[in-house]
């Protein structure tokens, strides 16, 4: 899987190993699906503070769509585990539904109701 990771504060920047690393842990079981992720950074306010970090994951899959959940926080690593577990739920239910949908239904024979 390859992993992009987009920072412009200094702050941010230096948190792009754990970043992916915590990308990497939180969808291990999925990895088969996600060949690329992108990990975005942003300080909405800049050094006025507040609940400003912005964390963007996007997930772009193997012929189920693209996932991108956002998360806003009051300092980086909640910003980007807030995202992250958003991200990893909403690529499990896409998954579910495409697996749903696909699904042959079965009827019972020889049952009249």
């Amino acid at each position: 899987m390859e992993v992009l990771f987009e920072s412009r504060d200094q702050e941010g920047a230096r948190l792009r190993e754990v970043a992916e690393r915590r990308l990497r842990f939180a969808i291990r079981r999925l990895t088969w699906l996600v060949p690329r992720a992108k990990v975005r950074l942003s300080d909405v306010n800049g050094p006025r503070g507040g609940v400003d970090k912005r964390c963007q994951v996007e997930f772009k899959t193997h012929g189920i769509g693209t996932v991108v959940i956002t998360a806003l926080a009051r300092d980086w690593r909640t910003a980007l585990e807030t995202a992250l577990v958003g991200a990893a739920r909403a690529l499990v239910r896409m998954l579910r539904r495409v697996r749903d949908h696909h699904r042959p239904r079965h009827r019972a024979i020889g049952f009249d109701h």
